[in-house]
């Protein structure tokens, strides 16, 4: 399967690095972006990983792949992206960057100085700013004469309020960097402007609750379409629980097993990021399908989905109280959009709040899920990072050619 077209100039490429898989989306670039092909790599370092592609034209690809690292990941995502592209990509390639650090507030064009400075803010995101820097580097030494662009997850939160941004320690390490910065923001941006446009911009300059949940998962409160605290924080690990991430944890624990099991700052990082959250209390999968299918006959599975659905409804709470009240709750991202079960468990007990689902929209993943005349509208919305990536790298080489 290939995708035909002669002039390389209408395409760009979004490339969507996340935990566990790599999406892309190949656009056109005309007077709007339209979707020529998009795809994924899923489950990547977990049994049964897949690549997963489809075209405008209803072409599609479903098969196993070997790829249990992000470099091999890489290395799958770039020989099938030329097997569908040929040797000429696009002009343009948008990347997800997960962290730009206090500096990096909006979408910039990659040069070697961009590289070398995000190099250095890899002591704030080990976890995903190595192997993102490592995929913009494989794309320009295959396809060197390519534009490329980084677009920063951070950037939606970076105007967030002093008193949701500093944290409670010493007040030299800001000068460091240590502050909140949040995450998933090309995602909230997204809902946002697609809930601006479904609703109506008073909906969207209303006070919300953005909850994207995924194999990261958080959630951001939206006051006149502006983040005002956010559970990510300094790092992605932080807030709720995730697939393999612990979320917020009692700083002592790591002293505790430093002393009683003699472990490095080197294995706790690995346990906190990779040992924890659905894997760790399940003991079996981090993924919510698996532990979904299993949890009538397991109770380490039964318990993973509590404990997730618990901490999510404890920060509904906690963000309708820092909002002064709730408009309107969204849910999206992988577990947010599918699971209809655990968006049941986790509004069941915010009826205090308004907060009421309509039990058979809610099953069918309607729009709407709230019931009819609820204080709170409860919204289902596919969330489109790769859009937001195109979208921001057009801007980049426009804004570019015009000042050229």
């Amino acid at each position: 399967m290939a995708i035909q077209q002669s002039d390389s100039n209408s395409r760009i490429l979004a490339v969507n690095a996340g935990s566990s898989s790599i999406k892309f989306a190949l656009f056109s670039n005309g007077d709007t972006l339209e979707r020529m092909a998009w795809g994924l790599l899923e489950r990547i370092g977990l049994p049964k990983t897949t690549w997963v592609m489809q075209t405008s034209a209803g072409d599609q690809q479903r098969e196993p792949v070997s790829a249990t690292t992000p470099a091999e990941a890489c290395d799958e995502l770039i020989g099938r992206l030329e097997q569908l592209l040929g040797k000429t990509v696009a002009t343009c390639i948008g990347h997800r960057v997960v962290h730009g650090g206090p500096r990096y507030t909006a979408p910039e064009r990659v040069t070697p100085q961009l590289l070398a400075e995000l190099r250095c803010l890899e002591s704030f995101d080990p976890e995903h700013l190595p192997s993102e820097l490592g995929l913009i580097e494989t794309f320009a030494a295959r396809w060197p004469s390519v534009v490329q662009v980084a677009c920063f997850d951070t950037a939606f939160h970076a105007h967030l309020p002093r008193v949701a941004r500093i944290m409670s320690v010493p007040r030299r390490l800001e000068a460091l960097g240590v502050r909140r910065y949040g995450f998933h923001g090309l995602s909230y941006a997204y809902l946002i402007g697609e809930l601006s446009r479904v609703a109506g911009p008073p909906a969207a300059g209303g006070r919300v609750i953005l909850a994207h949940l995924g194999n990261g998962a958080s959630m951001a409160a939206v006051r006149d379409g502006q983040s005002i605290d956010t559970t990510m924080a300094l790092t992605p690990t932080a807030g709720l629980p995730m697939s393999t991430r612990s979320g917020d944890l009692d700083p002592g624990l790591g002293w505790f097993l430093a002393r009683t099991q003699g472990m490095s700052p080197q294995g706790f990082f690995q346990m906190v990021n990779r040992e924890s959250g659905l894997l760790g209390v399940s003991e079996t999968s981090s993924d919510m399908r698996d532990l979904q299918a299993a949890r009538a006959t397991d109770p380490r599975a039964a318990e993973a989905i509590d404990l997730f659905c618990y901490q999510a409804s404890k920060t509904i709470g906690a963000y309708t109280a820092a909002l002064g009240g709730l408009e309107t709750l969204v849910f999206s991202g992988g577990i947010g959009e599918n699971a209809a079960e655990v968006r049941a468990q986790i509004c069941a007990g915010l009826a205090c709040l308004g907060i009421e689902l309509d039990a058979a929209r809610n099953r069918g993943h309607a729009p709407v899920i709230s019931v009819n005349g609820g204080r709170v509208c409860v919204r289902v919305m596919h969330t489109d990072e790769e859009i937001m990536i195109a979208r921001s790298a057009l801007r980049v080489i426009s804004n570019a050619a015009a000042n050229s």
